[in-house]
């Protein structure tokens, strides 16, 4: 990003020093701000021929690290990441690129990125030395709008800080706890769904993205917030409208996103467009009903009423967050507590509709083990899940396969080393979860298969046969991986479970595996959902 404020700083400095000190033949102009005009346009151009044409070709240590072949000379290979979904292009060069576990690319005016790739170099940067590579602050100050700048993008000690305080409310017993709401609500899901298709008769074509955002956000509701939204009754609900419309793509908002890596975001936040006017309305709608949830815990506490316990309650009892603290956490669990469980079960259908057999096999385990969803009294606990071994496995091939975010970013916080190679600071630096996780040097020649069996091998199922424990980042490893981990991965096999002991899938559009785009956003997901022809199978 071009330093455009301590440049407007410097020529505005500098056209006062010139008019004060200097001879009329070299002020430029008689008009002090025309003249910082000048300056400044000057010193950008010096900056731009510098880092865009000079450092990066011939001075910056990170020239020397493998890069992939092609690239513009001033550009990079910045119209192939932008041509492609998140991730893809990595994905590529992790296989055809030769590398030591580092390789270097540039992005648009040839800023420069690194990627990770090997085993020993994620854990320098995940974990022994996760403190040296930090959020970019176009990503804390663009996603902190809807996501609060919770544990998610929190920094330094104020992040040790805040997990510490969060984890009991994630510890492995208070998940367990958790699982009889995660089934009720699947149950509730499921229900609704078999109760719509009904209601269309012949016709049997659902989005089940729709009903996968609708039953995640109850589920974080529920289990995080202790309060029903009733997005599965609702789907006009308040919060799920809000959700929908802000994770909603469009080109304004991809158009925004791209300038945030040149434009401070402070600027084009200014911007007086209707895309702007949405997320702060959004934001100002979560804000409400957040400071609404916590008003209402803390008069049950006064009051001394049944101690609930969901991640929030956990986390007032902490006495460690402020009230706004406490939004802020709330309104990270919200929208990437269900975006990304939701965007898995697209694809699960995705999954589904083209290996059928899977689908049948995983019936058969969830009908031997499972109460019917039709049962709206019905229960379970995490027992019932962890003797399933086939549900387990699909949903860790599904993680795999289709990581909700294909990558993830940091930027180096000071002057560094990655694998022994010099990283200057304020380096972008690309933990390329997609890539990573299809890396046929970890999973074999069927890297890019569904392929369930790979987890039911003997001793393979918490690894799926690699041989490191870095070879599946969806939930990225060390101090900064995803705190709500089991949590998720919970509520997605009790959903995946309901779905699979109730529906038969197939594509709506038999060429859908041929013509599937993906969205880039929050997360990677199917563009337009995923139309999906659903039969209720008998006996559910």
């Amino acid at each position: 990003m071009a330093p455009v404020l301590p440049l407007a700083a410097a020529s505005l400095a500098e056209s006062a020093l010139l008019g004060r000190y200097a001879s009329p033949a070299y002020i430029l102009h008689d008009s002090p701000l025309k003249r910082a005009l000048i300056l400044f346009a000057i010193q950008t151009f010096i900056w731009f021929v510098w880092s865009v044409a000079i450092y990066p070709h011939y001075i910056s240590p990170l020239r020397k690290l493998p890069q992939p072949e092609g690239g513009s000379f001033f550009m990079g290979h910045f119209t192939q990441i932008r041509k492609e979904p998140t991730g893809w292009p990595h994905k590529e060069w992790i296989r055809t690129l030769p590398n030591e576990g580092l390789f270097h690319y540039r992005f648009a005016f040839n800023a420069p990125r690194v990627a990770v790739t090997s085993p020993k170099g994620l854990a320098e940067v995940l974990v022994h030395k996760n403190y040296d590579f930090i959020k970019p602050q176009q990503v804390r100050h663009g996603l902190g709008r809807v996501l609060g700048v919770g544990v998610l993008l929190a920094e330094g000690d104020e992040h040790k800080r805040q997990r510490r305080l969060l984890m009991p409310a994630f510890s492995f017993r208070h998940v367990k706890d958790l699982y009889r709401v995660f089934w009720a609500k699947a149950s509730e899901g499921t229900r609704a769904m078999v109760a719509q298709l009904e209601s269309q008769g012949d016709d049997n074509v659902m989005n089940i993205q729709s009903f996968a955002s609708r039953i995640t956000l109850d589920i974080i509701g529920a289990a995080g917030m202790g309060h029903d939204f009733n997005a599965i009754e609702n789907p006009n609900s308040e919060l799920n409208a809000t959700y929908r419309r802000i994770f909603q793509p469009n080109k304004v908002a991809a158009a925004l996103a791209l300038l945030g890596n040149f434009v401070p975001l402070a600027l084009l936040r200014l911007l007086p467009i209707k895309r702007n006017f949405e997320i702060d309305d959004a934001a100002n709608t979560i804000k409400r009903i957040c400071y609404d949830l916590i008003d209402q815990k803390k008069q049950k506490m006064e009051k001394g009423e049944q101690v609930d316990t969901d991640i929030i309650s956990v986390a007032i009892r902490s006495g460690g967050f402020s009230d706004e603290d406490l939004v802020n956490q709330m309104m990270t669990f919200l929208a990437a507590g269900h975006e990304t469980t939701a965007t898995s079960l697209t694809w699960a259908g995705f999954l589904f509709s083209q290996k059928p057999k899977v689908l049948k096999r995983l019936r058969e385990e969830v009908r031997a083990h499972l109460p019917s969803p039709k049962d709206a009294n019905s229960t379970i606990t995490s027992k019932d899940i962890d003797q399933m071994p086939y549900l387990n496995a699909v949903v860790n091939e599904i993680l795999r396969l289709k990581p909700p975010v294909p990558a993830t970013l940091r930027v180096t916080a000071y002057d560094t080393t990655i694998l022994g190679h010099h990283v200057p600071k304020g380096t972008t630096v690309i933990v390329p979860i997609l890539a990573i996780n299809t890396n046929p040097e970890f999973w074999g020649d069927d890297a890019d298969e569904f392929n369930p069996d790979r987890w039911m091998e003997p001793g393979c199922a918490n690894t799926g046969g690699a041989d490191s424990n870095y070879a599946v980042e969806t939930f990225i490893h060390g101090p900064r991986s995803c705190i709500g981990s089991s949590f998720a991965k919970a509520e997605f096999a009790c959903i995946l479970a309901a779905w699979a002991g109730t529906f038969d899938m197939e594509f709506a559009d038999p060429a859908t595996p041929d013509k599937v785009e993906i969205q880039s956003g929050v997360t990677a997901r199917p563009k337009g959902g995923m139309p999906l022809k659903l039969k209720v199978v008998d006996g559910w």
